[in-house]
């Protein structure tokens, strides 16, 4: 097996091995029980189903790494790698800056769930105590190592796409992509009396339009511009 096929090897299984654990630690933080009662849990947010999308990338990365004689590995890996990688993008984008400039719209308020004790968990970032917050290496495992694992992948293993690949495939996936998590938010806010980020439950249904449009509009010339970017 060669450097690279052995390269390839570590960053896909080390990546979906911290990916997963990430999820996993979200059992020990306090509000956790409270969004497994909710209708569609975790599963709500898009950083769980980017999150989710990259762990099918790095295991069907690692089945191509493995037995590259089948391309099914590698076929699943390229298509969803073309939806996976500029949705962590945003993912990873997008809460960090609201992270660091306005938490209150991407963290929900404490009364949502379980108040923890002071010794509960330790605080990914300073700030207000009403809002819900994670351990930071449960942060960094759902809201970094997904977008980093992705660009490595695409720039150091994967062939760029062709042109019309990356136009017209990019705009049937993001598309598609774009009106299923918009379909499925709406959805899950009937039953459960509000979105999962604040910044959508805050709004009226035409914003939140607009907020889907624009977003899905982002992660496609994102994905574009990565695309170009690569050699």
């Amino acid at each position: 097996m060669g450097q690279l096929r052995m390269g390839a090897v570590l960053l896909h299984s080390a990546a979906a091995a911290i990916m997963v654990h990430g999820y996993r630690s979200l059992r020990n933080v306090p509000f956790d029980a409270f969004i497994r009662t909710q209708k569609g849990g975790h599963g709500q947010f898009l950083t769980i189903i980017g999150l989710f999308m990259a762990v099918i990338t790095m295991v069907s990365g690692l089945g191509s790494d493995l037995f590259p004689s089948l391309p099914i590995f590698r076929t699943v890996k390229r298509t969803v790698l073309m939806i996976a990688l500029p949705v962590a993008t945003v993912v990873t984008t997008v809460y960090w800056s609201l992270i660091f400039f306005a938490e209150e719209l991407i963290l929900r308020p404490m009364a949502q769930g379980k108040v923890p004790q002071p010794d509960e968990s330790v605080p990914s970032s300073a700030g207000p105590t009403q809002l819900q917050r994670i351990p930071l290496s449960t942060d960094l495992a759902l809201h970094a190592a997904p977008a980093l694992a992705l660009l490595l992948d695409f720039y150091l293993i994967e062939r760029k796409y062709t042109r019309a690949q990356a136009i017209y495939g990019g705009i049937l996936l993001t598309a598609i992509a774009g009106v299923l998590y918009a379909s499925w938010t709406e959805y899950l806010a009937q039953f459960n009396g509000s979105f999962p980020y604040p910044f959508l439950t805050e709004n009226p249904f035409d914003v939140r339009v607009i907020i889907y449009v624009v977003l899905s509009i982002f992660a496609l010339v994102t994905f574009w511009f990565m695309n170009a970017l690569h050699s």
